[in-house]
């Protein structure tokens, strides 16, 4: 069976688009392949239809849980053979679902990044017939990519473990350096990158001042520009607030952030997808995996602080291929709010140290102690008594975490669980209410290995499932618990806080430069190249495919700087040495590379670089 008869008769498609053939047959003939493609280019299908094609299982890991159990149910739907492991799963349930992978003739494995270094893992993928392995979001794997996630760094372990089989490395966002960094990261046995251009010929972006306030300019544009919309902010309290505003003005609207319950997500986001609510006020924890071809407007009231993040939920709109619009809304705050992004993601190493110092003392932990203690950590608490800012004082214990002094557990993974007090034949002998025995049998039927050790619940979704009160579940567990038939640990937002080493001097603390300096630097010039990219007169779609490395990319024709009847003239060599003395007065690059003028072309300000250093305007030291 051809590729081609896959596609047809698994996912019900005719022909392959762009790449997807070029990817499909490089893995398949057993190359590392690492695949560029925009969003909604069809990612998934590059790893599915090969796979379905070769004897053996497809390990597929991915980031995204929510994303992992739609593509399983989705694939199951077709009777394809798939499963998943993650964050939340009893060891009883995760060993079954790898004995299945051995043993049940299985397709598509996915997994996260965090479960493929445990030692129970590596064992049973050792006896699995693996065909090869898919990278999802592999940008994450490369410390200058915009969202590292130090978890990613394990995937060289499991090449080890598998060195004849071949990876598949995919991503939607990725600068030339990140694409290097990918291969080197991920052990490519040769360079063989296919690329799809990041181009949305259908996609017109605007930059608009705000005139009004921003919840103004939202309603006019949604007033302007019919059909399914997705408003980004940065605050959760934000997304609540909008979403509440354009409610009382008429429109259908809720709003989505991490920290409602997977139920709350779940109704949302189906309510939306299906268009009985238009639209979808968020932070940027919605969007991946979402699967809504005709959205016709996204709008960010805030600046997103990186190139890659706009440019991906930018492209959630018009997946369909139809007219859409992506406006990004801007005031007089926003760019010095955008720099002071920089210093409070990435604070003077002093204040970490102090920060150390102060966390050390608040867990009363005694100089040369800790190594491998573990103890509650109420960052509120911790933040009013030393009189530290709440987002300074949570990112410099994020920089201790990857410096390897402490672990730093968000509080989001600290969720109830449930475990057996009684032996399973002493249940015969309660005789229980009504409601609490039917929140008993739902906890036996659902829990797997409830007996033998702690199972995590969701009170939400257990009071859905009983069609009762999430406060009664609730007072049905603590009473269980009180009459000794279970044991209940309720949900804590209190995060967790590790010593990884004793505790020592603060001037004894060290910050890596790759854990540092270089990612403030990558940091803050993302910050500059989207401070370009609301001030440049170049075509807005240029000047984003120009940052991906299009170099030669035409002008969209669509966006607001094309269609404007008078554009600015492009910068004459003087200007743009006067832009070069002005940024190495300010920033004191230590290095060329460092001169970041993201609104001009990278050609000509390097050219006009040699011309200043051949006549000693500027010198090398």
């Amino acid at each position: 069976m051809t590729y081609l008869d896959i596609l047809q008769q698994h996912f019900g498609f005719s022909s392959f688009r762009g790449i997807q053939q070029d990817i499909i047959e490089s893995i398949g003939a057993g190359r590392d392949t690492l695949g560029l493609m925009p969003t909604g280019g069809g990612k998934s299908i590059t790893f599915q239809v090969p796979a379905l094609a070769k004897d053996g299982l497809c390990l597929v890991i991915s980031p995204l849980i929510a994303l992992m159990k739609d593509q399983v149910a989705h694939l199951r739907k077709k009777g394809i053979k798939a499963t998943a492991v993650y964050t939340g799963m009893s060891r009883d349930e995760i060993i079954v679902a790898l004995e299945n992978c051995i043993f049940g003739n299985f397709k598509f494995l996915y997994v996260s990044p965090e479960r493929i270094a445990s030692e129970l893992f590596q064992a049973k993928l050792a006896k699995m017939k693996v065909s090869f392995i898919t990278v999802d979001e592999a940008h994450c794997i490369s410390q200058w990519g915009y969202d590292f996630r130090p978890s990613y760094l394990q995937i060289a372990a499991i090449r080890k473990l598998l060195p004849d089989v071949p990876v598949l490395a995919l991503t939607a966002t990725a600068t030339p350096a990140v694409v290097e960094d990918i291969q080197r990261q991920l052990g490519f046995r040769e360079t063989n990158v296919k690329r799809m251009s990041f181009e949305r010929k259908n996609l017109i972006y605007a930059v608009q001042h705000c005139s009004t306030t921003k919840e103004q300019e939202v309603l006019e544009l949604l007033e302007l520009i019919p059909g399914s919309a997705i408003i980004y902010t940065r605050s959760r309290l934000g997304t609540r607030e909008l979403a509440s505003w354009l409610v009382n003005q008429g429109i259908s609207a809720t709003h989505y952030h991490a920290a409602l319950t997977n139920r709350e997500k779940t109704e949302r986001a189906e309510a939306w997808q299906k268009g009985s609510i238009r639209v979808m006020v968020a932070t940027n924890a919605f969007g991946m995996g979402i699967d809504k071809a005709d959205v016709r407007l996204i709008v960010h009231t805030d600046v997103p602080d990186s190139p890659e993040a706009y440019f991906q939920e930018a492209g959630r709109a018009g997946r369909d291929g139809q007219p859409a619009h992506a406006v990004l809304l801007y005031d007089d705050h926003s760019i010095p709010v955008l720099r002071r992004r920089v210093e409070d993601t990435f604070p003077p190493e002093e204040y970490i140290t102090q920060v150390y110092e102060d966390a050390c003392n608040f867990l009363q932990m005694a100089m040369g102690d800790g190594y491998g203690v573990t103890r509650e950590f109420n960052l509120e608490a911790f933040c009013h008594a030393f009189r530290h800012f709440p987002v300074r004082a949570y990112n410099a214990l994020q920089l201790l975490s990857r410096a390897g002094y402490i672990e730093w557990a968000d509080a989001e993974e600290n969720r109830s669980r449930v475990m057996m007090s009684c032996h399973r034949d002493e249940l015969y002998s309660f005789h229980l209410p009504p409601m609490m025995d039917r929140v008993l049998q739902h906890l036996l039927r659902t829990c797997t290995g409830i007996f033998s050790e702690y199972a995590f619940i969701d009170e939400g979704e257990i009071a859905h499932a009983l069609g009762i009160a999430e406060s009664d579940v609730c007072e049905q567990l603590i009473d269980l618990s009180r009459r000794h038939i279970l044991q209940f640990v309720p949900r804590k937002f209190i995060p967790y806080f590790t010593f990884r080493q004793r505790r020592v001097e603060r001037d004894e603390i060290v910050m890596p430069a790759a854990v540092y300096a270089d990612r403030k630097r990558e940091l803050d010039q993302r910050v500059q190249t989207m401070i370009g990219y609301l001030t440049t007169q170049m075509c807005r779609s240029r000047y984003l495919l120009n940052y991906f490395g299009e170099e030669h990319a035409a002008d969209c024709g669509l966006c607001d700087n094309c269609t404007e009847e008078s554009v600015v003239p492009a910068c004459d060599d003087q200007q743009i040495r006067q832009r070069i003395l002005d940024f190495v007065a300010e920033h004191h690059p230590s290095s060329l590379l460092d001169i970041h003028l993201p609104d001009l072309p990278q050609q000509e300000v390097g050219r006009v670089l040699h011309q200043m250093l051949e006549e000693e305007e500027l010198r090398l030291t």
